[in-house]
């Protein structure tokens, strides 16, 4: 049997009953089911992991639950509700700000290197927020014995050094793309009469 270049393959040029056979064996053929098992469940070491995190988890909550259960609630209600009214539209309206900023400038791609450095930064801020304001900086200090004074210069630098992290990527990588493509800088560059 003759193989076929797959550059000179015209498909109207097959016979035609052919084709209608091929589209008739096709819709018979039964649709691709995921496989029930390995790939759902996934495996034994993954069930492990997960069971030992849940484990972890439960002890954690018994604990903290343990001595101040309705302040613990308290807490929980108080920071689902506060993230889900208040800070999921801040930063969905600060990343849409973003974008549409780099995408009048034409620079849209270039919106993961502000909003990944944001949103780290905005969780160590979240983690560390009691510390960073200083509001439980005399409980910190009678239980650590430890200043608490230097956690909002710290953040500071932490922000600091993950924006220019992503800036230095981002100049890597846009001197890699130009010194990698130079034919199509150049083309892109001569006027279209010379097309």
């Amino acid at each position: 049997m003759r193989r076929l270049d797959p550059r000179r393959f015209d498909p109207r040029r097959l016979d035609p009953r052919r084709l209608e056979l091929r589209r008739r064996l096709a819709a018979l053929r039964p649709a691709t089911r995921p496989r029930i098992g390995r790939d759902l469940i996934g495996s034994p070491f993954q069930l492990l992991l997960l069971a030992c995190t849940f484990a972890l988890a439960a002890y954690a909550g018994v604990r903290l639950l343990a001595a101040e259960w309705s302040r613990v609630a308290l807490w929980f209600v108080g920071a689902a509700v506060l993230h889900d009214l208040v800070l999921v539209p801040l930063y969905a309206g600060a990343d849409r700000a973003v974008s549409e900023a780099l995408d009048a400038t034409g620079h849209r791609d270039r919106t993961m290197y502000v909003r990944v450095p944001a949103a780290l930064s905005g969780l160590l801020l979240l983690v560390w927020f009691p510390l960073i304001s200083g509001q439980v900086a005399d409980h910190y200090r009678s239980a650590t014995a430890l200043s608490a004074d230097d956690f909002l210069a710290h953040w500071l630098l932490i922000t600091a050094a993950l924006f220019a992290g992503s800036a230095l990527l981002l100049l890597l990588r846009s001197v890699r793309a130009s010194r990698r493509d130079p034919l199509r800088r150049a083309t892109k560059e001569r006027p279209p009469a010379a097309h």
